[in-house]
């Protein structure tokens, strides 16, 4: 699918980057593999760990210092680029809402950007990140992914089909940098007598990172461009998780923090219309008409068939049919790499 083709990341440098610019190394024999980020010494530090694994060939990496909201190093990292994901975004839901325009720059304005680019480059395929919290947002953060994702699947009106754009929506990954995992982890080392917990009621989707980076890989070879993918993953119980990790320590129930939700959606009931069901994931489609009327998004390219769902099917992490038990925490956890 990606060999001999040339793919740029941006946000390279994050837990997704590390590990999904990893499993390409591995997997494919790419032409070049571009990094793109803001921060120098994470480039550096990368180079230095990818140089020292074995069956990987580095030698085709490419790190470009630049950042999401500037057009022109965009243009310049994209040229003779074939597939783009963008995986660069300011994701700290507090932070988002005490810094709303720097939120608004980098997921809104970024993501116009690397629309743009891609378009005046002629990528073939862009598939961007976004997340739970651009389901039904009540954060900052989740309200500029759902916009970030609007964009995206408008920006298939603008490429008459020469460029490709579709969306990956997944939730919580198990011990990316900046989740509950290291925090409650660092809290344990620390020799803290209890756990945090926001609200005893609270669920998350999880899903562990090698996870999320095959179902992106898989989500390129289905796409038609437009959709929104949605695996089936499961959720947990937030005590269930401190339960798992520190079966010793008292909880501290906090209270729910600004923006924070009780229970996560990834597919709303509003969107229940446009909402496919495959065997291991959803596909929600366009709400626009594109170039061609012709698409049918219940067939994948890979000759999956889905079925739409019911009229107010709405996919939630309290609802879930399968929550992940204690045991099962503690094996998802033991997947968790250490990242740099």
């Amino acid at each position: 699918m990606l060999n001999n083709k040339s793919v740029l990341i941006t946000g390279g440098t994050g837990s997704f980057g590390h590990n999904y610019a990893l499993t390409l190394l591995k997997k494919y024999n790419l032409k070049r593999l571009v990094i793109f980020s803001r921060d120098e010494l994470k480039q550096y530090d990368m180079d230095m760990k990818f140089k020292q694994i074995e069956d990987c060939n580095s030698n085709i990496m490419r790190f470009f210092i630049g950042d999401v909201r500037d057009r022109a190093r965009l243009d310049e990292a994209m040229r003779d680029i074939d597939l783009v994901i963008h995986a660069a975004a300011l994701k700290q839901v507090p932070a988002a809402e005490y810094n709303p325009m720097e939120c608004i720059k980098t997921n809104i304005h970024g993501a116009e950007n690397v629309i743009q680019a891609a378009l005046a480059n002629g990528v073939d395929k862009v598939i961007a990140l976004s997340t739970d919290k651009a389901a039904n947002p009540i954060n900052l953060y989740g309200a500029t992914k759902l916009a970030s994702d609007k964009l995206f699947v408008a920006a298939n009106n603008m490429s008459g089909g020469r460029t490709r754009f579709s969306v990956v929506r997944y939730g919580n990954v198990v011990g990316s940098r900046g989740s509950v995992v290291p925090l409650f982890s660092k809290l344990i080392s620390e020799g803290s007598k209890s756990i945090p917990i926001t609200h005893k009621n609270m669920t998350r989707f999880w899903i562990t990172l090698q996870d999320g980076v095959d179902f992106v890989l898989k989500s390129i070879e289905r796409m038609h461009g437009g959709e929104i993918f949605v695996p089936k993953i499961p959720s947990v119980l937030i005590v269930d998780l401190a339960k798992a990790m520190a079966p010793e320590l008292n909880i501290k129930y906090i209270g729910i923090r600004p923006g924070e939700k009780l229970h996560e959606i990834m597919c709303p009931k509003d969107d229940s219309h446009l909402t496919i069901e495959f065997k291991d994931h959803y596909v929600i489609t366009p709400s626009i008409n594109f170039f061609s009327n012709n698409l049918d998004f219940s067939l994948n390219r890979l000759g999956e068939k889905g079925e739409y769902v019911k009229q107010g099917h709405e996919y939630d992490s309290g609802t879930n049919t399968y929550f992940l038990s204690i045991d099962e925490i503690i094996q998802y956890n033991k997947t968790i790499h250490e990242y740099i």
